[in-house]
Formats: C-alpha cells, structure tokens, sequence
C-alpha cells in the first residue's frame, strides 16, 4: 500500500478501500491519505460509515489530512470525530460500570427493617 501511495497508483488504492477486507481497506485509507489526491474524497466520506471503526478512524484522518477548504466535509469530519469520541468514552464508563461491585446493604436493611415490623404487627391482636 505503501508503495501505491509513494508511487500514486490512487486507482488501485481506491479498489482496495472499496473491495478489500478490513485490514486492507485500512490500509487503503491510511494509503490515500499519504496520496493526498483530493479526488478520491467521495470514497472516503464512504468509508466513514464503515462498520469496522478502526477503517472509518483512518478515512476520517486521511480527509483532515488533505485540508479540504469545503465547509461540508469539515463539518462532516468534525461531527463525525466527535461522535466517535462521544462513543469511545461511553465504552470506557460502561467498561468501569462492570468493574464496580454494587451491594445491597440498603435493601437488606429495608428488607430487615420491614421483616421486624411485619413480626411487630402479628403478635398484635386483631381488632
């Protein structure tokens, strides 16, 4: 990929965005973005909305890479990096949810609490 980029062979790197497996169209988008050939951007807005995020990461970098003067793909880019940025911190805050270890110690004396008065309320007699 590497020399497709340095030799700018855009074509065949624009194949493999579009054809090739994950790791590939990765690579593709990391490739463009040392191309820097501006027309391939419609490739690239593509491959934002790739469901692998590590290929759409790359896309993103590549489009702020070429410096586009288009106030579109700049807010594209910008909204979309927020978004994953948005995504990225809402897995880390469920990932520590799952570290802590919740007890019930209130509920265990509600439930004691509401057991001793339903035993208080039985030895009354019954009106």
């Amino acid at each position: 990929m590497e020399f497709w980029a340095n030799h700018g062979e855009v074509d065949k790197l624009e194949y493999a965005l579009q054809n090739g497996n994950y790791k590939t169209r990765e690579y593709a988008a990391n490739g463009l973005k040392t191309a820097g050939d501006k027309a391939s951007t419609p490739l690239l807005l593509n491959a934002i909305n790739d469901p692998i995020h590590k290929v759409s990461i790359a896309a993103l970098n590549a489009l702020e890479a070429m410096d586009h003067n288009n106030e579109l793909i700049k807010s594209i880019t910008s909204r979309r990096l927020n978004w994953f940025k948005y995504y990225s911190d809402k897995e880390k805050r469920e990932a520590e949810k799952v570290k802590r270890k919740y007890t019930i110690y209130r509920w265990e004396r509600t439930t004691k609490k509401n057991f001793e008065m339903v035993k208080e309320r039985l030895k009354r007699p019954i009106r």
